[in-house]
């Protein structure tokens, strides 16, 4: 039990910290253009996430797969971009199951690659482990768990918005997404790897 809850604490707060901000604003950019009456969908949405990362994760504590650093802290921030950049175009459009549709695919592609940011992390907290099997999943559930909190005070900060302070769905998901794309190009050209 005492290992159940280190590997889930690890997992919880590497995402809640925020050096790893990062990890907030993709999901910010994902689950920016849903409201709580879309719970099942964000929830859908995160767990693919999780599983995508883990599935990396998984693969690089095995030594299957392993991919430089320098292009993994690159892809990061063009993965928050490439969604907020996406939302900018669909926001205030009334095709939000195409949408859910491609957040869908963002969510476990996407998820791949910000599990290759967790990589060397895992790996170092789990070197002593000859199972690593359970730590991950651990390690996952913790991940999720974080996630749900993050995406929880999204949709608060929407619901606030748009109802206190009368902005339109619309308006909020152009705002927010702008935001996150100002926050995210400087991440770009400095973990440029060309």
């Amino acid at each position: 039990m005492e290992n159940f809850m280190f590997y889930l604490q690890q997992g919880f707060f590497h995402v809640l910290d925020w050096k790893a901000y990062d990890h907030m604003l993709f999901l910010a950019a994902l689950t920016v253009i849903y409201t709580f009456s879309d719970w099942k969908r964000i929830l859908l949405l995160v767990t693919l996430f999780t599983l995508g990362h883990t599935l990396t994760l998984l693969l690089s504590a095995y030594n299957i797969i392993s991919i430089n650093t320098v292009y993994v802290e690159f892809l990061i921030p063009a993965t928050i971009f490439v969604t907020a950049l996406s939302n900018m175009f669909t926001a205030g459009k009334s095709s939000k199951k195409n949408k859910s549709g491609i957040n869908l695919f963002f969510a476990f592609f996407f998820g791949l690659i910000h599990g290759l940011g967790f990589a060397g992390y895992f790996r170092m907290i789990v070197a002593v482990n000859e199972d690593k099997l359970a730590p991950l999943l651990e390690f996952a559930l913790g991940i999720e768990g974080a996630q749900i909190v993050i995406v929880i005070l999204i949709l608060i900060a929407a619901f606030a918005f748009q109802t206190v302070f009368g902005f339109s769905k619309r308006d909020w998901v152009l705002v927010i997404s702008s935001l996150i794309m100002g926050i995210v190009i400087p991440m770009l050209i400095k973990n440029k790897f060309w």
